[in-house]
């Protein structure tokens, strides 16, 4: 079998690269996040003190 040029190694390599990152871009601005329309409950902290 004979082996690929390294010129065409890295043209693999960058074609892979953009679509990763293209396929990371597009699945990162589709997603659509709605605002919560309830409100924010806010978290009760209880206080321990310690008794040594």
């Amino acid at each position: 079998m004979p082996q690929m040029m390294p010129l065409n190694w890295l043209m693999l390599f960058f074609f892979f690269s953009i679509l990763l990152i293209l396929f990371n871009v597009m699945n990162y601005f589709t997603s659509f996040n709605k605002a919560s329309s309830r409100p924010l409950m806010k978290m009760s902290t209880k206080t321990l003190t310690w008794k040594w």
